[in-house]
C-alpha cells in the first residue's frame, strides 16, 4: 500500500467521522423514506468515500480495505441503513476495475462519481449469444439502486440445449433495468434494496465477468488496474462489506448502552443504579470482546491475505476459507452482542428513535443476508481441515 493510499485512506476517515453525528441525526428521517436520504449520499461522496476502492486511473484512491471497512464500521455506528448502503454501494468500485477496460470507461469515462448497485443472487437468467447474452429475470434486494446509473446482476448462463454453463456477473446501465418499489421492511428499513428487472437485453461479453475467474482472483481488468488491492480474493473483500456493518451497528449500540446504563436508575431495585450492579458490568465486558473479537479477526485474516499478495504468492485455500469461517462468525458474534445489550436495557431501549432497538433490527436484518449462513461456510473450513476435497463455492 503505497504512502499515498495511506494517506487519502486516513483523510477519508477523519472527514466520515466528521459526518456522523448529522448520520445519527437523519437516522429516523432514513427509515421513514426507506431510502438514504440525497444529502447523506452525497455528503458520504464528498468525503471521498465511494472512491476508497476505485481504480487511481479515474481519480480512485485505491486505499487500504482496512481503512475501507473502518469507515463502513463507523458509518453504521451511527445509521445502520446508511452504514449497509455505503458498504454495499462502495465496494463495488473494487469490482468494476476487475472488468474489462470498455466497461469501466462506459461507467466512469464522462463521470467517475456514477455509483453501482447489485444483485448477485441468480435468480435470472442470460442465454448465449452472438457477441454476448440475452439477460432476463427479477433480482431483489439491491440496496441503494436508487441512488444508482448501473447494476451488477449475477446470472446462470445457458446454453442453446438449456444447460448450464456458466455464472457471470453482468453489467447494465439504468437504461436497460427498472428499479420496482417493493422494500418495506422492519430491519435494514432505510436501505432501499428494491428489485431490479430486466426483459430480455442483449448485454456483450465486455460488459460481464465470469465468477469462476474472479474465483481465482483474475480479471481482464488487472491489465490496466496492477495494485495489490485487485488481486485480492472476490468473497473474501464482498462478505466483509456485510459482517462490517453489523459490527459497527453493534459498536454504536453498546455505546449508547454503557451511556444509558450510566445515568439509570432501576425502580424494581429499589432505585440502585445500573452501573452498580455487577451482573450488568458482566454483560458489557461479554459483549464488548465479541464485538472487539469479530472486529480483530477481520483486520488480521484480512492483513494475512494482503500478504501473500505482497510476496506475490497464491492466497493459501485455509486462509481464504477462514476468513469466510470468521467472517460469519464476526457477524454472529456481533449480533450476540446485540442481543445481551438490549435484554439488560430495560423498557426504554424500545423508544422509537433509540439506537440501540434500530439497531437491533438493522443487525438482524443484515444476519439473514445469503453471506452471513454460517453453516456452508463453516462446513466448508471443517471439511478442508479434515482434508475433503472442497468444491468452489463462496469462498
Amino acid at each position: 500500500m503505497s504512502d499515498h493510499a495511506t494517506r487519502a485512506g486516513a483523510a477519508v476517515l477523519d472527514a466520515v467521522r466528521d459526518l456522523l453525528p448529522t448520520l445519527r441525526e437523519r437516522a429516523d428521517e432514513c427509515e421513514r423514506l426507506r431510502v438514504v436520504p440525497d444529502a447523506s449520499m452525497k455528503e458520504l461522496g464528498e468525503t471521498g468515500f465511494f472512491r476508497m476502492l476505485q481504480p487511481a486511473r479515474f481519480g480512485g484512491l485505491e486505499a487500504d480495505p482496512v481503512d475501507y471497512y473502518t469507515a463502513v464500521r463507523d458509518l453504521a455506528s451511527a445509521c445502520g441503513s446508511t452504514g449497509w448502503v455505503a458498504s454495499v454501494v462502495g465496494v463495488h468500485p473494487w469490482q468494476l476495475a476487475l472488468f474489462t477496460d470498455e466497461a469501466q470507461q462506459a461507467v466512469w469515462g464522462e463521470d467517475p462519481t456514477t455509483l453501482v448497485s447489485s444483485s448477485y443472487a441468480p435468480t435470472g437468467k442470460a442465454t448465449v449469444a452472438e457477441g454476448g447474452f440475452v439477460l432476463s429475470g427479477r433480482w431483489s434486494f439491491s440496496s441503494g439502486a436508487d441512488h444508482c446509473a448501473w447494476v451488477l446482476l449475477g446470472a446462470l448462463v445457458l446454453n442453446a440445449a438449456g444447460q448450464v454453463v456458466d455464472f457471470r456477473t453482468f453489467l447494465l446501465p439504468r437504461s436497460q433495468y427498472v428499479v420496482q418499489d417493493v422494500w418495506h421492511m422492519v430491519g435494514l428499513a432505510g436501505t432501499g434494496s428494491n428489485d431490479i428487472v430486466v426483459e430480455d437485453v442483449f448485454v456483450p461479453t465486455a460488459f460481464t465477468l465470469s465468477m469462476g475467474e474472479t474465483g481465482q482472483c483474475k480479471g481482464p481488468g488487472q491489465a490496466q488496474n496492477t495494485a495489490e488491492l485487485y488481486k485480492l480474493p472476490f468473497h473474501s473483500i464482498f462478505t466483509g462489506t456485510i459482517t462490517t456493518p453489523i459490527i459497527g451497528m453493534a459498536m454504536g449500540a453498546y455505546d449508547e448502552h454503557v451511556e444509558q446504563q450510566t445515568r439509570r436508575t432501576r425502580a424494581a431495585y429499589l432505585g440502585e443504579k445500573a452501573s452498580l450492579d455487577p451482573f450488568a458490568a458482566v454483560r458489557i465486558a461479554r459483549a464488548s470482546s465479541d464485538i472487539d473479537a469479530a472486529w480483530a479477526l477481520l483486520v488480521a485474516n484480512l492483513r494475512e491475505a494482503q500478504g501473500y499478495v505482497a510476496r506475490g504468492e497464491q492466497i493459501p485455500l485455509r486462509t481464504r476459507l477462514k476468513i469466510r469461517r470468521d467472517q460469519v462468525l464476526g457477524s454472529q458474534r456481533a449480533l450476540d452482542a446485540l442481543d445481551s445489550l438490549f435484554e439488560a436495557s430495560g423498557g426504554r431501549a424500545l423508544a422509537k428513535g433509540t439506537v440501540l432497538q434500530r439497531a437491533w433490527r438493522d443487525a438482524h436484518a443484515g444476519r439473514v443476508h445469503a453471506a452471513n449462513d454460517p453453516e456452508r461456510a463453516l462446513q466448508m473450513f471443517g471439511a478442508h481441515e479434515f482434508g475433503h476435497k472442497i468444491d468452489p463455492g463462496m469462498y
